[in-house]
């Protein structure tokens, strides 16, 4: 009787596969986080980075990486829809004269040119009048939604800022950057500052990272991925297969894009 019953079953069961709907492509989205716990996107998860243009909504990555300013809190709600989990990209250690709180800035904290047109370095040892600035967008990046922030520009004392950062300056703001987030319930990530991973690994809950094999220096990520915190990673120049096989080994979330960093990239396949 089992072995007719199972005869009957076959016919069923192709007809249940001819007539149900084509399963949605598989494109390892990250997991939601455990309740009451902050979102922490594994090595290896695939990303988007876009900061420029049209955001294209369609990328099939697990996590999407868009300007905090520019990105609506109705694109936010779209992208989360389809599962993705969202980055908020704010600059926190350089002024930005495109911005709508950019004349909320005193004088006294703009230093030099960042390289970038439009923007100065900031005197992040002036903690007090940084925090509440830092804090509005911030609070922007909550009620839009965003599952993270990533601070950018978080190594001015390894620049020519305008003022004497220490190493010891650029820690404290960054743990306070840090804090910050994680009181409101976001994940944040660590922008370069390569030299401070070890201090900063226990603070962040990823990293972003430019160029590291361009300039050979992927190795210093290693506490990230051997923490299971993901390190999304950028290159502008070279050939996507020159490097992507180390990326791979080294459990790395890269992408190859442009530098104005549109919609447009390559992934390592």
């Amino acid at each position: 009787m089992r072995k007719i019953a199972l005869l009957l079953a076959v016919p069923l069961l192709l007809l249940a596969a001819c007539t149900a709907e084509p399963e949605p492509e598989r494109d390892g989205l990250s997991p939601d986080p455990p309740p009451g716990q902050r979102w922490q996107p594994k090595p290896g998860v695939g990303w988007q980075w876009q900061l420029t243009g049209k955001l294209d909504t369609s990328v099939k990555a697990a996590v999407y990486d868009v300007d905090g300013f520019n990105t609506t809190k109705e694109q936010v709600a779209t992208l989360k829809k389809a599962g993705r989990k969202t980055i908020c990209y704010i600059s926190t250690g350089a002024w930005e004269d495109f911005r709508p709180d950019a004349a909320a800035f005193p004088k006294a904290l703009l230093g030099e040119g960042n390289g970038w047109d439009g923007e100065r370095w900031l005197d992040i040892r002036r903690l007090a009048e940084l925090e509440p600035l830092m804090g509005k967008r911030f609070d922007m990046c909550k009620v839009k939604g965003f599952d993270a922030v990533e601070p950018d520009n978080m190594d001015g004392y390894a620049n020519r800022s305008g003022f004497p950062l220490t190493a010891d300056d650029q820690l404290k703001y960054n743990r306070l950057i840090a804090r910050m987030v994680h009181e409101r319930g976001m994940s944040v990530g660590l922008k370069n500052d390569l030299d401070q991973i070890p201090e900063l690994v226990g603070d962040f809950d990823f990293a972003v990272n430019e160029q590291c094999m361009e300039y050979e220096e992927c190795d210093r990520y290693v506490p990230f991925i051997d923490a299971g915190k993901a390190v999304f990673h950028v290159e502008y120049e070279g050939k996507l297969n020159r490097w992507c096989p180390r990326a791979r080994a080294a459990k790395l979330s890269s992408l190859q894009k442009r530098y104005d960093l549109d919609a447009w990239r390559q992934v390592c396949q």
